[in-house]
């Protein structure tokens, strides 16, 4: 009966062992899925791609994106927290979906601390108010002027968790009547901004840059403390009358709970190196990603910092998801 026993073990400790990698020398032996729980387009999207191709290489396996939008990004956040740990679905996080969900939604779906393995931080996302090029002013403080001279008739998309905190934040600060429009992400909301509809947006420098470039927005201003080499000649928010104003989206990877170790650490070592690759970083930074970094521990310690800043603020403002 003994050797049945131990002959028993084996095969469920080979049945564990199949079901998931062991070690990291093993890993990847399949294609790995990152969900982007936002549309196409939007700059967690545009960055995602890029990085998931250069995953990709350095793992010598297909990784793509698979977009999972609504709700602020939970449907997404959501299935990939019950998804399987075993390394081949990953998360790209934001800070809306790990730090500031839980304090708008009565129920996201999923717990941001207790779900998720943390990898590494990817990269910033500053964000950015922007105009029709038809609208007048050509600054944050002419906006505030012709929305104090025009009260609730100036309409700003909001495709995102962190493009509404933006709003929210300037509206008390500087008290203008602005009238905030939701939109389920970037793409309808930079269209309609484009073609007239709606005069501003804010949204992220991933998304907003090329259309900057091309002239079919125009900058107002950017929510980094400073201005950013991400779009030279714009003066940040807080040095147009607003010192302190701050709000920076960011990336990060995550696997699902559960996640081996050996698993996290070989993603981690990966990120790690693709961020430090010239050409990456250019490429990055072309499109409005500032490269990030560190390990698994720093993105917990830097997760959790965001959700002490950001959860009060929202209480205090009385902010909602919708």
């Amino acid at each position: 009966m003994e050797w049945k026993a131990i002959a028993y073990a084996s095969v469920l400790v080979a049945g564990l062992a199949f079901g998931q990698p062991a070690t990291a020398q093993d890993y990847p032996s399949k294609p790995i899925k990152i969900i982007v729980p936002y549309q196409a387009g939007q700059g967690t999207d545009v960055g995602a791609r890029l990085f998931a191709e250069q995953l990709g290489k350095a793992l010598g396996q297909q990784v793509y994106v698979d977009n999972k939008p609504g709700a602020g990004g939970n449907i997404g956040t959501a299935e990939a927290a019950r998804s399987a740990g075993d390394g081949y679905t990953l998360l790209m996080g934001t800070v809306a979906t790990q730090t500031m969900n839980e304090f708008l939604y009565p129920s996201v779906g999923y717990d941001s601390q207790k779900d998720f393995e943390p990898i590494a931080l990817v990269g910033m996302l500053p964000m950015v108010i922007s105009a029709n090029p038809s609208f007048p002013a050509n600054s944050v403080a002419e906006l505030i002027a012709a929305a104090k001279a025009k009260p609730d008739k100036i309409d700003m998309a909001l495709p995102s968790t962190t493009a509404r905190l933006v709003f929210e934040l300037l509206k008390e600060k500087s008290g203008a009547p602005l009238f905030g429009i939701p939109y389920k992400g970037s793409a309808t909301a930079m269209q309609e901004v484009i073609g007239g509809q709606v005069p501003l947006i804010i949204d992220t420098a991933t998304a907003t840059r090329g259309q900057v470039v091309s002239g079919k927005l125009k900058p107002l201003g950017i929510t980094t403390l400073k201005s950013s080499a991400l779009l030279p000649g714009v003066k940040s928010v807080a040095e147009q009358g607003f010192p302190g104003f701050e709000v920076t989206a960011w990336n990060a990877l995550y696997a699902p709970r559960g996640t081996p170790k050996a698993v996290v650490d070989r993603l981690n070592a990966e990120v790690i190196k693709i961020l430090a690759q010239p050409d990456v970083r250019q490429r990055l930074l072309q499109i409005g990603f500032e490269p990030a970094g560190g390990s698994p521990g720093d993105l917990a310690a830097f997760e959790k910092r965001e959700r002490e800043k950001w959860g009060p603020l929202i209480k205090a403002a009385g902010l909602k998801g919708g």
